[in-house]
């Protein structure tokens, strides 16, 4: 019979450990506090199987016996008790409570285990009794131990049904862990506490050790819902909601399948108000995007890089030259300013729509921190350059943003795409557009089409 003892004592060993192993690799993901009590349960329950399959072919003696008893008695039907409460509480109070009897009435009871004599020391290799060989006082611990552990495992089972009554899956399988753990729990009390066949105490300590696995590791049960907690987390307004078992198995997710690049990207608009709103830690590497190659378009540049292509078809028509009279130093460039003066300003000549070839941009730039002084001369110089040698750049404004110190925006209009192509082909263009990459994180360019305008000189500050 001993032999048999030994080898069912041995295999829950095992089965233990194996559990208190997975247990405590979930608990580096979850430290949950059920986790932690119910490893420690089941540590125990390890401990007082081995030293039962070595006292049954060995022997046992004082020191055996009390690490069975200990173990098997004492920790593991507490800790798995004080687990329940970690798991059904929903509030801090009654968890922390736990802990703090639980701690305490560990470290007392185990202090008292281990030095109170024993009424006997003569043990053979039969599982021995612990009430044949404890003193009084252990004797009458550890029935307060069980009498608490058996109304703490009903009172569980019991809150474990009334919330199953009228709530969702989370409560279903917190009844599921009580209605496996309880039971087994409050066999192993008595089979600790009564005299019973040893054969019949070794194997409810190893059943105790499966419930333990199979709570805390089995599989999720299948829900109604699981695909729809797949696509989205469940909102729960309580301030516990603990998981019960191992999650299964991750499933890789799908990629998703392949998204072109927009067309169009945020504008000015949706900048400034980031800017406005003290948002200043945005990603622009991730928002930005190369455009497709077709043609003018709106979107992300990265820094430095040229604009879209624009049509290479010849033109049909030069326009005529006219004489540059543009304001030095105002950062304008403005094609026949002779016709207005800066104090007296006069209306547009004309009084018809702008003409629909009339082709302009808005380029907004965001620059790196500290750059802002080097970006603005080399803006300077380009304006300067554009004055002086492309009579068809109507409208050339490098503009500071106020709400804004790390943006710049550049104001382009031209008489048809083609001077802006030819434009693009200036010596000065290239070289605005080559520095600066050491000075610009983004670039977001806005096509545009003028439906009204009027466009007068700019007042300017005589040096």
């Amino acid at each position: 019979m001993e032999i048999l003892v030994a080898v069912i004592a041995l295999a829950g060993a095992l089965l233990a450990a194996v559990a208190t192993g997975a247990l405590i690799r979930r608990l580096r993901d979850e430290p949950e506090g059920w986790l932690i009590a119910w490893t420690v349960a089941a540590g125990a329950l390890c401990l007082s199987l081995a030293v039962v399959a070595i006292g049954s072919v060995l022997g046992f003696g004082p020191v055996t016996f009390r690490i069975y008893q200990v173990t098997g008695s004492l920790l593991a039907p507490l800790w798995l008790a004080v687990g329940l409460i970690q798991l059904m509480a929903d509030k801090v109070p009654p968890r922390f409570l736990a802990w703090l009897f639980g701690i305490a009435l560990t470290v007392v009871s185990v202090a008292i285990l281990t030095f109170d004599p024993l009424r006997s020391t003569d043990l053979g290799k039969k599982l021995p009794s612990g009430s044949a060989l404890w003193g009084l006082i252990p004797d009458k611990l550890l029935i307060g131990v069980h009498a608490i552990d058996v109304l703490v495992l009903l009172a569980c089972v019991v809150v474990a049904a009334l919330k199953w009554r009228g709530g969702d899956e989370y409560d279903t399988d917190n009844l599921h862990a009580v209605l496996v753990i309880a039971p087994s729990s409050i066999a192993l009390v008595g089979a600790m506490r009564f005299a019973v066949p040893p054969l019949f105490t070794t194997a409810l300590l190893a059943v105790g050790s499966a419930a333990i696995w199979y709570t805390v590791l089995r599989p999720l049960a299948p829900y109604e819902d699981d695909d729809e907690d797949e696509l989205e987390a469940p909102h729960d307004d309580r301030e516990h909601r603990p998981g019960r078992r191992a999650a299964p198995e991750p499933v890789p997710a799908a990629e998703p399948p392949p998204v072109a690049p927009p067309r169009r990207s945020p504008g000015l608009g949706d900048l400034v108000a980031e800017y406005r709103a003290g948002d200043q830690q945005v990603d622009y590497a991730a928002r930005m995007g190369a455009a497709p190659d077709t043609g003018p378009a709106t979107g992300y540049i990265m820094n430095g890089s040229p604009p879209p292509r624009m049509d290479t078809s010849p033109r049909l028509e030069p326009p005529p030259q006219r004489p540059d009279y543009s304001m030095p130093g105002t950062g304008v460039a403005y094609p026949g300013a002779e016709l207005f003066s800066p104090s007296q300003p006069q209306p547009q000549q004309g009084g018809g729509r702008p003409a629909p070839s009339i082709y302009g941009l808005l380029t907004v730039f965001t620059i790196m921190d500290g750059a802002g002084a080097a970006f603005d001369r080399l803006a300077e110089a380009t304006v300067e350059a554009v004055r002086r040698s492309e009579p068809d750049t109507l409208v050339y404004a490098c503009h500071a943003v106020k709400s804004a110190p790390l943006q710049r925006i550049v104001y382009e209009l031209y008489r048809d795409e083609v001077a802006y192509r030819d434009h693009q082909r200036q010596p000065h263009v290239e070289r605005f557009l080559n520095e600066r990459q050491a000075m610009v994180l983004a670039t977001n360019v806005i096509e545009l089409n003028v439906n009204a305008a009027k466009v007068v000189p700019l007042p300017t500050v005589m040096f």
